[in-house]
């Protein structure tokens, strides 16, 4: 279950990533291309970010180590949408474009994927008693 849990969010943030692409761009091919790229790049950047800030942060202790993770993921999600800007950027050449997914992507995944954990932990929930 867990596996299939983890496919259907994998699923439904390419679908979101591909809906606001597509909505931008106008174009099925430049959604589809920017929902390829985006993810690649992420993966690509997300374990330099993360090194980056783990020295940070270690070192860290009681309050001084609860900002430190606050800005760290505060920062993280500025480079996810810094991503998200120059994908669609080069994509279409609208600065207007760009932005307008950087925000919309991490706004969207933020409302949206609690509401895709809540059915799944309503479909877990259901499923244990029925095994009860």
């Amino acid at each position: 279950m867990a596996v299939a849990r983890k496919g259907s969010q994998i699923i439904t943030h390419l679908a979101i990533g591909f809906a606001i692409a597509y909505a931008v761009t106008g174009s099925v091919m430049l959604g589809g291309l920017a929902v390829l790229i985006e993810p690649v790049l992420n993966v690509l950047l997300v374990p330099f970010h993360e090194q980056a800030w783990h020295h940070r942060v270690r070192g860290a202790t009681g309050q001084r180590r609860i900002m430190m993770r606050a800005f760290e993921k505060m920062s993280l999600t500025a480079l996810h949408m810094g991503v998200a800007f120059l994908v669609i950027y080069f994509a279409t050449g609208s600065m207007a474009f760009g932005g307008l997914a950087a925000i919309l992507e991490p706004v969207c995944n933020v409302l949206l994927m609690p509401l895709h954990d809540r059915l799944w932990d309503n479909l877990q929930s259901s499923r244990a008693v029925r095994m009860a």
